[in-house]
């Protein structure tokens, strides 16, 4: 089957509405869908609840959807490269769900997995607990997370074919490999895409039952979040 489409305007055509939930691939600005946050940027749809490690810098990535007031909440782990992030949230204008990092996840594992909670060390006794169900295993206490899903993820790889079988590249599978898994239709972008049968099956990192819509990037700007040259 061939999933892909001819621009990221199409690949989003149809499924994108007001107040849903959207999962979002990258680390830091390191394995963004950089094409498929603008187009959603386009839609001018707005009331998104996100999830994504973080919300990308002003302007740029994540940051361009909070410029545009489209994002209602944030589920995150880190949010200190945004300055418009701060603002709104300080305002009062943003919801936030701060996560630990690793917590974070694991609900999305486990939301594309199909577990709907787990229980885990990280943040017992302090205001990550709040209002959860903690339960003592072994003489350790623990708390329980709740898995997440979105209704739609969108992701970013290096390499796909053209039935959306994923490859990522370094940092860039750090977040997308479960954000792909936890969203009822999962939307790709890809630098290079060859024909269905051209990948090893044994480099495939998300298997393209996974994923619906496939949108082929070939030159995406790849900014650096932070730039240090040494003398």
């Amino acid at each position: 089957m061939n999933k892909l489409y001819p621009s990221a305007a199409a690949a989003l055509d149809g499924i994108i509405t007001d107040g849903i939930t959207l999962a979002v691939g990258g680390f830091g600005l390191c394995g963004i869908p950089e094409g498929l946050i603008e187009a959603l940027r386009d839609t001018g749809r707005k009331g998104f609840t996100v999830i994504s490690n973080n919300a990308g810098v002003d302007g740029f990535g994540l940051g361009q959807l909070l410029t545009t007031r489209q994002i209602k909440k944030m589920i995150s782990s880190y949010v200190g490269e945004n300055r418009e992030f701060e603002r709104q949230f300080l305002a009062n204008e943003l919801e936030l769900e701060f996560t630990p990092q690793g917590t974070l996840a694991e609900k999305l594992r486990a939301g594309g997995s199909g577990i709907p909670a787990f229980y885990t060390k990280t943040g017992y006794g302090t205001v990550v607990a709040e209002g959860k169900e903690a339960r003592q295993f072994d003489g350790e206490w623990y708390v329980m997370e709740k898995a997440l899903k979105a209704d739609v993820s969108l992701v970013k790889a290096w390499k796909a074919d053209k039935a959306g079988n994923l490859i990522y590249r370094k940092t860039a599978r750090n977040f997308n490999p479960m954000i792909a898994a936890a969203g009822a239709l999962c939307v790709a972008e890809a630098e290079i895409v060859v024909e269905t049968g051209e990948l090893d099956p044994d480099q495939i990192h998300t298997p393209g039952i996974y994923v619906k819509r496939l949108v082929h990037n070939p030159s995406p700007e790849k900014r650096i979040e932070q730039r240090t040259l040494r003398k």
